[in-house]
């Protein structure tokens, strides 16, 4: 699993540096889709082909399944690293994550995520702020 962030600039042409521990990790392939609270969620290709398993058994007669993928799923985009470790942010998905000058891209359980320095410090200074009850934690395993 990936894990650690890391501070980079997106170029000129909307690309961002996939960190050299995370390489591997999606060396095969990737999906770049929407985040659950702004930023951006990256999946190997293994990882996502699993979630497009369940995303299938959603029932299309049910609103909040539709709204969901349309959200997560139909934004998503499909890519490569290029030669220098890069990968193509497309412009829906900069606009999304508000991504312009400094990103942070972080290592999580299953996926990347790519952030605006900005959004990432506002989520860090929250959870600061705001930290799990240990009780919660308890109800997710940990």
């Amino acid at each position: 699993m990936p894990y650690g962030e890391f501070s980079y600039n997106l170029d000129d042409k909307g690309r961002v540096v996939i960190p050299p521990p995370f390489r591997e990790f999606v060396a095969d392939g990737m999906v770049l889709t929407r985040g659950l609270e702004g930023g951006l969620y990256v999946f190997p290709l293994g990882v996502w082909n699993a979630i497009e398993e369940e995303l299938e058994k959603l029932p299309l007669t049910d609103a909040d399944a539709r709204r969901f993928v349309r959200f997560f799923y139909m934004g998503a985009h499909k890519t490569r690293m290029d030669k220098g470790g890069r990968v193509l942010i497309p412009p829906t998905l900069r606009q999304f994550a508000g991504l312009e000058g400094g990103v942070i891209v972080a290592g999580a359980p299953k996926r990347l995520e790519i952030w605006s320095e900005d959004r990432w410090w506002q989520e860090i200074r929250q959870a600061m702020a705001n930290p799990p009850i240990p009780e919660r934690l308890k109800d997710l395993g940990l």
